[in-house]
């Protein structure tokens, strides 16, 4: 079986498109996902399943429109995906001071071109991205609240959501840890 961590985009957040985790993991368990998890509120999920990745994430979008009334965009990496994710990072973490930030973009397709252009019109001496594979690092050096390229990330639509480092590192963590 392969392990998948699953990152659902639009839920619990601002207080709209709400599901509690314990009733999404309950979801998963039906579904016959074997060693389903969540983590944190903001749509992070962990399991098993010898399916590809394309059919799971069509049958849990589908699910969780059905169950749950709202209808987010879900992006799975499988354990190793995610393993080589927190290796090719071009950041290092290790030597961030305070109030930098490196936050992770997974795709539901491989970026083109456009997408590389939206960014670019935030990028800054602040501020900077790179795209590699299906994924977009960013760090950013101040707040990400603040930052024009952070704005420019809602641009990207629906195909895309993304994470915090420690966010990443953990469900790694916790993928390898599964049984």
């Amino acid at each position: 079986m392969t392990t998948y961590i699953g990152f659902l985009r639009g839920i619990n957040v601002g207080g709209k498109n709400k599901i509690k985790m314990a009733e999404l993991k309950k979801m998963l368990v039906t579904m016959g996902f074997v060693g389903a998890e969540t983590y944190l509120q903001t749509g992070n999920i962990l399991f098993h399943s010898d399916d590809t990745a394309e059919v799971l994430r069509k049958r849990i979008e589908l699910k969780i429109s059905e169950q749950f009334g709202v209808s987010p965009t879900v992006v799975l990496r499988t354990a190793e995906q995610m393993e080589k994710i927190i290796a090719d990072c071009p950041y290092a973490a290790e030597s961030l001071t305070e109030g930098q930030t490196i936050q992770v973009s997974v795709l539901t397709e491989k970026p083109d071109q456009q997408i590389a252009e939206i960014l670019s019109h935030g990028k800054s001496e602040i501020d900077e991205f790179q795209l590699q594979g299906y994924e977009i690092y960013f760090l950013f050096r101040q707040s990400v609240l603040d930052s024009k390229l952070a704005t420019n990330l809602q641009k990207l639509g629906d195909r895309v959501t993304t994470r915090n480092w420690n966010t990443m590192t953990k469900l790694s963590e916790m993928a390898k840890a599964m049984p």
